[in-house]
Protein backbone atom coordinates (compact mmCIF):
# COMPACT_ATOMS: atom_id res chain seq x y z
CA UNK A 1 0.00 0.00 0.00
CA UNK A 2 1.51 3.30 -1.08
CA UNK A 3 0.11 6.32 0.73
CA UNK A 4 0.44 9.80 -0.73
CA UNK A 5 -1.17 13.06 0.34
CA UNK A 6 -3.13 13.18 -2.93
CA UNK A 7 -4.31 9.58 -2.55
CA UNK A 8 -4.40 8.45 1.11
CA UNK A 9 -6.43 5.35 0.20
CA UNK A 10 -9.93 6.67 0.79
CA UNK A 11 -11.91 5.01 3.57
CA UNK A 12 -10.36 2.76 6.18
CA UNK A 13 -13.04 0.58 7.73
CA UNK A 14 -12.34 -0.64 11.24
CA UNK A 15 -12.89 -4.36 11.74
CA UNK A 16 -12.54 -5.93 15.19
CA UNK A 17 -11.65 -9.66 15.20
CA UNK A 18 -13.57 -12.08 17.46
CA UNK A 19 -12.58 -12.26 21.11
CA UNK A 20 -10.82 -15.45 22.11
CA UNK A 21 -13.34 -16.15 24.87
CA UNK A 22 -16.34 -15.69 22.56
CA UNK A 23 -19.33 -17.90 23.36
CA UNK A 24 -20.43 -17.74 19.72
CA UNK A 25 -17.13 -18.01 17.92
CA UNK A 26 -18.43 -19.52 14.68
CA UNK A 27 -21.00 -16.74 14.34
CA UNK A 28 -18.38 -14.09 15.12
CA UNK A 29 -15.99 -15.53 12.53
CA UNK A 30 -18.76 -15.53 9.92
CA UNK A 31 -19.45 -11.88 10.75
CA UNK A 32 -15.76 -11.01 10.44
CA UNK A 33 -15.64 -12.73 7.05
CA UNK A 34 -18.73 -10.95 5.74
CA UNK A 35 -17.43 -7.53 6.83
CA UNK A 36 -13.98 -8.23 5.41
CA UNK A 37 -15.33 -9.35 2.04
CA UNK A 38 -17.64 -6.35 1.79
CA UNK A 39 -14.78 -3.97 2.47
CA UNK A 40 -12.66 -5.70 -0.17
CA UNK A 41 -15.46 -5.51 -2.74
CA UNK A 42 -15.96 -1.80 -2.02
CA UNK A 43 -12.31 -1.06 -2.69
CA UNK A 44 -11.83 0.27 0.85
CA UNK A 45 -9.10 -0.65 3.35
CA UNK A 46 -9.84 -3.19 6.08
CA UNK A 47 -8.20 -1.75 9.20
CA UNK A 48 -7.98 -4.68 11.60
CA UNK A 49 -7.48 -3.97 15.30
CA UNK A 50 -5.10 -5.65 17.75
CA UNK A 51 -6.70 -6.64 21.07
CA UNK A 52 -8.85 -3.51 21.07
CA UNK A 53 -9.54 -2.06 24.53
CA UNK A 54 -7.13 -4.62 26.00
CA UNK A 55 -9.49 -7.53 25.29
CA UNK A 56 -7.76 -10.68 24.07
CA UNK A 57 -8.85 -11.34 20.51
CA UNK A 58 -7.73 -13.33 17.51
CA UNK A 59 -5.25 -11.62 15.23
CA UNK A 60 -6.32 -10.31 11.85
CA UNK A 61 -3.91 -12.50 9.91
CA UNK A 62 -5.16 -15.55 11.85
CA UNK A 63 -8.75 -14.86 10.84
CA UNK A 64 -7.83 -14.21 7.21
CA UNK A 65 -5.88 -17.47 6.98
CA UNK A 66 -8.35 -19.62 8.97
CA UNK A 67 -11.34 -18.40 6.95
CA UNK A 68 -9.55 -18.74 3.62
CA UNK A 69 -10.14 -15.09 2.78
CA UNK A 70 -8.38 -13.44 -0.12
CA UNK A 71 -5.85 -10.99 1.27
CA UNK A 72 -5.63 -8.04 -1.10
CA UNK A 73 -2.39 -6.41 0.06
CA UNK A 74 -3.29 -2.87 -0.93
CA UNK A 75 -6.55 -3.04 1.04
CA UNK A 76 -5.40 -4.30 4.44
CA UNK A 77 -3.93 -2.42 7.39
CA UNK A 78 -2.96 -4.53 10.39
CA UNK A 79 -2.78 -2.81 13.78
CA UNK A 80 0.10 -3.97 15.97
CA UNK A 81 0.71 -2.89 19.55
CA UNK A 82 3.39 -3.43 22.19
CA UNK A 83 1.43 -5.99 24.24
CA UNK A 84 2.98 -9.13 22.78
CA UNK A 85 5.88 -11.44 23.46
CA UNK A 86 8.73 -11.00 21.00
CA UNK A 87 8.02 -14.40 19.48
CA UNK A 88 4.38 -13.51 18.95
CA UNK A 89 5.33 -10.11 17.51
CA UNK A 90 7.70 -11.70 14.98
CA UNK A 91 5.16 -14.41 14.16
CA UNK A 92 2.55 -11.75 13.33
CA UNK A 93 4.92 -9.79 11.12
CA UNK A 94 6.23 -12.88 9.34
CA UNK A 95 2.69 -14.17 8.78
CA UNK A 96 1.61 -10.82 7.34
CA UNK A 97 4.59 -10.89 4.98
CA UNK A 98 3.61 -14.35 3.75
CA UNK A 99 0.05 -13.16 3.14
CA UNK A 100 1.38 -10.22 1.14
CA UNK A 101 0.10 -7.65 3.63
CA UNK A 102 2.39 -4.64 3.56
CA UNK A 103 0.94 -1.98 5.89
CA UNK A 104 1.15 -1.89 9.68
CA UNK A 105 -0.20 0.63 12.19
CA UNK A 106 2.24 0.69 15.12
CA UNK A 107 0.61 1.80 18.38
CA UNK A 108 1.38 1.50 22.08
CA UNK A 109 -1.98 -0.20 22.61
CA UNK A 110 -4.33 -0.96 25.48
CA UNK A 111 -2.90 -3.30 28.06
CA UNK A 112 -4.49 -5.71 30.51
CA UNK A 113 -3.27 -8.24 33.09
CA UNK A 114 -3.92 -10.98 30.52
CA UNK A 115 -1.57 -9.53 27.93
CA UNK A 116 2.24 -9.74 27.97
CA UNK A 117 4.28 -6.61 27.37
CA UNK A 118 7.20 -6.45 24.95
CA UNK A 119 10.44 -5.90 26.89
CA UNK A 120 12.71 -2.99 25.93
CA UNK A 121 15.65 -5.33 25.30
CA UNK A 122 13.49 -7.43 22.95
CA UNK A 123 12.61 -4.37 20.90
CA UNK A 124 16.20 -3.09 21.01
CA UNK A 125 14.94 -0.06 22.95
CA UNK A 126 17.77 0.64 25.36
CA UNK A 127 17.46 3.33 28.01
CA UNK A 128 13.70 3.18 28.36
CA UNK A 129 11.42 1.64 30.97
CA UNK A 130 8.80 0.42 28.51
CA UNK A 131 8.43 -0.07 24.77
CA UNK A 132 6.64 2.76 22.97
CA UNK A 133 5.16 3.06 19.50
CA UNK A 134 8.39 4.85 18.50
CA UNK A 135 10.42 1.80 19.50
CA UNK A 136 7.98 -0.54 17.78
CA UNK A 137 8.10 1.49 14.58
CA UNK A 138 11.90 1.46 14.59
CA UNK A 139 11.98 -2.31 15.22
CA UNK A 140 9.60 -3.07 12.36
CA UNK A 141 11.39 -0.81 9.90
CA UNK A 142 14.77 -2.32 10.81
CA UNK A 143 13.82 -6.00 10.70
CA UNK A 144 10.85 -5.96 8.31
CA UNK A 145 11.64 -3.11 5.90
CA UNK A 146 9.01 -4.20 3.37
CA UNK A 147 6.26 -2.79 5.58
CA UNK A 148 4.89 0.74 5.37
CA UNK A 149 4.40 1.74 9.01
CA UNK A 150 1.77 4.19 10.17
CA UNK A 151 1.47 5.83 13.59
CA UNK A 152 -1.18 7.58 15.64
CA UNK A 153 -1.53 11.32 16.22
CA UNK A 154 -3.54 12.54 19.20
CA UNK A 155 -4.81 16.13 18.73
CA UNK A 156 -6.05 16.17 22.34
CA UNK A 157 -2.62 15.83 23.92
CA UNK A 158 -0.58 18.95 24.78
CA UNK A 159 0.28 20.19 21.31
CA UNK A 160 4.06 20.67 21.54
CA UNK A 161 4.47 17.31 23.26
CA UNK A 162 2.46 15.53 20.56
CA UNK A 163 4.36 17.16 17.72
CA UNK A 164 7.70 16.30 19.32
CA UNK A 165 6.54 12.69 19.67
CA UNK A 166 5.38 12.66 16.06
CA UNK A 167 8.83 13.79 14.93
CA UNK A 168 10.40 10.87 16.79
CA UNK A 169 7.93 8.49 15.14
CA UNK A 170 8.74 9.85 11.69
CA UNK A 171 12.49 9.67 12.43
CA UNK A 172 11.94 6.02 13.40
CA UNK A 173 10.52 5.31 9.94
CA UNK A 174 6.79 6.03 10.03
CA UNK A 175 5.37 7.04 6.66
CA UNK A 176 1.72 7.90 7.36
CA UNK A 177 -0.46 9.06 10.25
CA UNK A 178 -3.91 8.25 11.58
CA UNK A 179 -5.45 10.77 13.98
CA UNK A 180 -7.66 10.16 16.98
CA UNK A 181 -11.32 10.88 16.12
CA UNK A 182 -12.37 14.45 15.51
CA UNK A 183 -15.92 15.72 15.05
CA UNK A 184 -15.19 19.22 13.72
CA UNK A 185 -12.30 21.32 12.42
CA UNK A 186 -9.34 20.76 14.70
CA UNK A 187 -6.47 23.22 15.14
CA UNK A 188 -3.86 20.52 15.84
CA UNK A 189 -4.85 18.58 12.71
CA UNK A 190 -4.69 21.81 10.70
CA UNK A 191 -1.17 22.39 12.00
CA UNK A 192 -0.21 18.79 11.20
CA UNK A 193 -1.31 19.23 7.59
CA UNK A 194 0.47 22.57 7.30
CA UNK A 195 3.78 21.47 8.83
CA UNK A 196 3.93 18.15 6.96
CA UNK A 197 2.45 18.90 3.53
CA UNK A 198 3.71 15.65 2.00
CA UNK A 199 2.76 13.34 4.87
CA UNK A 200 -0.33 11.19 4.20
CA UNK A 201 -2.86 11.86 6.97
CA UNK A 202 -5.90 9.72 7.69
CA UNK A 203 -8.51 11.42 9.86
CA UNK A 204 -10.52 9.24 12.20
CA UNK A 205 -14.27 9.81 12.09
CA UNK A 206 -16.45 8.51 14.93
CA UNK A 207 -19.36 6.55 13.45
CA UNK A 208 -21.07 5.42 16.66
CA UNK A 209 -23.72 7.27 18.64
CA UNK A 210 -22.17 5.92 21.85
CA UNK A 211 -20.87 9.28 22.98
CA UNK A 212 -19.59 8.02 26.32
CA UNK A 213 -16.99 6.00 24.41
CA UNK A 214 -16.03 9.04 22.39
CA UNK A 215 -15.65 11.01 25.64
CA UNK A 216 -13.09 8.45 26.81
CA UNK A 217 -11.09 8.91 23.61
CA UNK A 218 -11.05 12.69 23.41
CA UNK A 219 -10.54 13.19 27.14
CA UNK A 220 -13.43 15.50 27.87
CA UNK A 221 -17.10 14.76 28.65
CA UNK A 222 -19.64 14.82 25.86
CA UNK A 223 -23.24 14.77 27.18
CA UNK A 224 -25.13 11.66 26.13
CA UNK A 225 -28.05 13.81 25.05
CA UNK A 226 -25.84 15.88 22.71
CA UNK A 227 -27.02 15.94 19.12
CA UNK A 228 -24.61 13.88 17.06
CA UNK A 229 -25.10 12.67 13.51
CA UNK A 230 -22.16 10.45 12.47
CA UNK A 231 -22.93 10.53 8.75
CA UNK A 232 -23.48 14.29 8.79
CA UNK A 233 -20.27 14.78 10.75
CA UNK A 234 -18.33 12.68 8.25
CA UNK A 235 -19.75 14.71 5.36
CA UNK A 236 -18.51 17.87 7.08
CA UNK A 237 -15.05 16.41 7.68
CA UNK A 238 -14.79 15.33 4.03
CA UNK A 239 -15.30 18.96 3.01
CA UNK A 240 -12.91 20.31 5.64
CA UNK A 241 -10.11 17.83 4.87
CA UNK A 242 -10.43 16.86 1.19
CA UNK A 243 -6.80 15.74 0.89
CA UNK A 244 -7.05 13.20 3.71
CA UNK A 245 -8.11 9.60 4.02
CA UNK A 246 -10.73 8.70 6.63
CA UNK A 247 -10.66 5.97 9.27
CA UNK A 248 -14.22 4.99 10.19
CA UNK A 249 -14.39 3.58 13.70
CA UNK A 250 -17.36 1.54 14.95
CA UNK A 251 -19.10 1.78 11.59
CA UNK A 252 -22.59 0.29 11.46
CA UNK A 253 -22.46 -2.14 8.53
CA UNK A 254 -26.22 -2.61 8.44
CA UNK A 255 -27.24 1.01 8.91
CA UNK A 256 -24.36 3.11 7.53
CA UNK A 257 -22.35 1.15 4.99
CA UNK A 258 -24.49 1.87 1.93
CA UNK A 259 -24.26 5.59 2.66
CA UNK A 260 -20.49 5.30 2.94
CA UNK A 261 -20.28 3.59 -0.47
CA UNK A 262 -22.32 6.40 -2.01
CA UNK A 263 -20.11 9.03 -0.41
CA UNK A 264 -17.00 7.26 -1.70
CA UNK A 265 -18.41 7.18 -5.23
CA UNK A 266 -19.21 10.89 -5.10
CA UNK A 267 -15.72 11.59 -3.81
CA UNK A 268 -14.10 9.60 -6.63
CA UNK A 269 -16.22 11.34 -9.24
CA UNK A 270 -15.34 14.78 -7.91
CA UNK A 271 -11.58 14.24 -8.42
Amino acid sequence: MIFTRSDPSGFHIEIIPPKQDSQKLEEDLDLFASKFERVMESGFTASITDNAMGLLAFQGHECIKELGLRARPDQILIHLNTFHTKQNLDDILESCEKLGINSILAISGDGSPRLPKLKPSEAEADGTASVTSVDLTRYIRKHYPSFAVGVAFNPYEPEEHEFEKLKRKLDAGASFVITQPIIERNAAVDRLLAEYPDLPVIVEAWMSKKLFLLSDVVGYPIPEDAAFDPIGTLETLLKLYPGCGFYLSLLGFKTQYSAIEEMAEERRNSK
